[in-house]
């Protein structure tokens, strides 16, 4: 089996790693600058509490060095993934299948979704349908990354903690293709639970993010910060009010009720959420797939947005300051 990590970042990293690790399946990693560079020098370090292993990895810049793939695990940001879709081609073979690793709403979310909005086309997410048309929504597999890790340095990933990645289908069946790929994480280490209902986790994890992401770049605060404040947790509860209304009139289920996902955040304590630290350091920030999506949803469903719709107004402007001027 050929799987190959495209963007081997904090998660992208760790995947790869941990996969690689396991030595049944060939795996790869397309990496750039002095992470590409520290990986083909002295391997991929992955550190685990205090213990470290190093990682032999292939390691490139170039799909082309690569070849069509059983497997793509898409491990970038959502707003990258418009940019590498050429980059991307020399790894799509006739029965490739793309692992969607990304926070917030899918490009492909109405794919198999029976109902008034099947097919229908995020532009928030998926300019003028490119995503949708080059990689094509049948390759798709969801996953929702819930593990946490980071960049200690060039070639150095730290695992903080968790290893729960749940897949699922956009159509919700358990294919051969997904009973493998769910086969190979969890004899990796990985928890990769299939889920028939895959849309369902990724509005548990979009429901935190999409308030407490934007909320954080434009305080400052950590999770502990914005759930202590009476005021702030009150717009935070108020955007997943809105939010939750949009997903439930799409059939989502919601597990939990919006003061137990307000818990849940408040006991992870003093963390920045990944939004404020892009914006500190200087990066772009996930407002399309996390807020704007959202809102889209909202026109979609015709489900009010206020809140949502003043917060995005916000940090949108908040981002727009934060480029320096050119």
């Amino acid at each position: 089996m050929k799987i190959c990590i495209f963007g081997a970042g904090a998660i992208g990293g760790l995947v790869g790693a941990k996969l690689a690790l396991k030595g049944e399946t060939e795996v790869s990693l397309i990496a750039r600058g002095p992470h590409l560079d520290a990986m083909r020098r002295n391997g991929l370090i992955l550190r685990e509490g205090d213990s470290e292993t190093v990682v032999k990895v292939t390691a490139t810049s170039d799909a082309k060095e690569l070849g069509p793939q059983d497997y793509i695990f898409l491990a970038l940001k959502a707003h990258s993934i418009p940019g590498i879709l050429d980059s991307l081609k020399p790894l799509i073979g006739a029965d490739t299948a793309v692992v969607t690793g990304q926070n917030g709403v899918p490009w492909w979310y109405f794919y198999k979704q029976p109902g008034a909005y099947e097919d229908q086309r995020i532009e928030a997410v998926d300019p003028g349908g490119r995503i949708w048309n080059t990689i094509g929504p049948e390759r798709a597999i969801g996953c929702v990354v819930h593990p946490a890790a980071e960049i200690e340095a060039p070639g150095i990933i730290r695992h903080v903690e968790g290893d729960r990645l749940p897949l699922g289908e956009p159509s919700g069946e358990k294919t051969d293709r997904i009973a493998k790929l769910a086969e190979v994480f969890v004899a990796a280490g990985l928890r990769a639970p299939i889920r028939p209902q895959i849309r369902s986790e990724i509005w548990v994890k979009l429901w935190g993010n999409l308030s407490f992401n934007p909320i954080s770049a434009l305080t400052g605060a950590t999770l502990e910060q914005i759930c202590s404040d009476d005021a702030v947790r009150a717009v935070a509860r108020a955007m997943m009010v809105e939010a939750q209304a949009i997903g439930e009139a799409l059939g989502i289920k919601f597990a939990i009720d919006v003061d137990k996902r307000i818990a849940g955040a408040a006991a992870v304590g003093a963390h920045k959420t990944s939004m404020l630290q892009d914006l500190e350091l200087g990066r772009p920030l996930e407002i399309d797939a996390l807020v704007t999506a959202v809102q889209e949803l909202g026109k979609l469903t015709q489900k009010p947005t206020p809140t949502i719709d003043t917060v995005l107004a916000l940090i949108r402007q908040r981002a727009a300051l934060a480029q320096p001027s050119r």
